[in-house]
C-alpha cells in the first residue's frame, strides 16, 4: 500500500544517504507522517536538488563516499539557513561536536526509534517557524544585571570592572539568553584565537560573578559543547 500524498503546501525534506534501503524506508515514513519528501544518495545529488528546489529540513548522513556529510553541512551553512538533522551511527562526543561545528541544527545516532526521528524533525520546523528572537537591552542573574548597550556589569549598585573581552563574551550571551553557547561561537572569527584561551577567559568572568568559581551558578560548564549562562 503506498503512502499518501502529502499537501502540497506540506514542509518539503531532503533526505540525503547512500543507503537506499534507509532513504526507501525513512522517506515512507516521512510521507506517511505528512512531509513531502526527496532523496538524494550522495553530496553531489543533493546539490543538484538543492539547485533547483526549496527545502524546509535536510536529513543528512555523515559517512558517505566522496564528500562527507560533515563537509557537505559546512559548506552548506556557508551560504544557507536551511535547517540540518544529522544522522550517523557515531555517537561520541567529538563526533557531536564536529557536527554542530559544522553547523548543523540537530544530531541522531543510529540506530533510533522511527518515533524519536518524527519528534526531532517536527522539533527543528517548529522552531524554524517561530520569529527570531529580540535583542535584549540587558540580562539578569543573580544580584548581577548587564546592559548590553553600554557595556556595563552591575553587582547590585556597585560596578564591576570588565576587560573590553568579557564584555563581549557577555554580549554573546545576551544575544541567547539562558541557551547554550557553543565554544567556537566564543571564538568568533578571530582565528588566533583557541578554544583553551577561551576557556581561561570564561574562568577570569567567573571570578568576578561567582562567589565559588569552582563549582559555578550562573556560568555554567555544557561538558563536551560550550557554555550556559543561567539568566533569571
Amino acid at each position: 500500500m503506498n503512502a499518501p500524498l502529502p499537501d502540497d503546501n506540506a514542509n518539503h525534506i531532503l533526505l540525503v544517504d547512500d543507503d537506499k534501503r534507509i532513504r526507501d524506508l525513512l522517506g515512507r515514513l516521512l510521507k506517511e507522517n505528512g512531509y513531502r519528501v526527496s532523496g538524494a544518495a550522495n553530496a553531489a545529488e543533493a546539490r543538484t536538488c538543492l539547485s533547483g528546489l526549496e527545502f524546509d529540513l535536510i536529513v543528512l548522513d555523515v559517512m558517505m563516499p566522496g564528500e562527507t556529510g560533515l563537509e557537505l553541512a559546512a559548506h552548506l551553512r556557508r551560504e544557507s539557513q536551511v535547517p540540518i538533522l544529522m544522522l550517523t551511527a557515531r555517537s561520541d562526543a567529538p563526533d557531536r561536536i564536529a557536527g554542530l561545528e559544522a553547523g548543523v541544527d540537530d544530531y541522531l545516532a543510529k540506530p533510533f526509534e522511527p518515533k524519536e526521528l518524527l519528534l526531532r524533525v517536527a522539533a527543528i520546523l517548529r522552531r524554524g517557524n517561530q520569529a527570531p528572537p529580540q535583542s535584549v537591552a540587558e540580562i539578569k542573574f543573580g544580584p548581577f544585571c548587564y546592559n548590553v548597550g553600554r557595556g556595563e556589569l552591575k553587582n547590585g549598585d556597585d560596578l564591576v570592572r570588565l576587560t573590553d573581552r568579557e564584555k563581549q563574551i557577555l554580549s554573546i550571551f545576551a544575544d541567547q539568553p539562558g541557551a547554550t553557547v557553543p565554544r567556537h561561537k566564543i571564538v568568533g572569527d578571530d582565528s588566533g584565537l583557541g578554544e583553551r584561551t577561551v576557556d581561561v577567559q570564561i574562568n577570569r568572568l567567573r571570578r568576578k560573578i561567582e562567589n565559588d568559581p569552582g563549582n559555578p551558578i550562573y556560568l555554567q560548564t555544557v561538558r563536551g559543547i560550550g557554555y550556559r549562562l543561567a539568566c533569571d
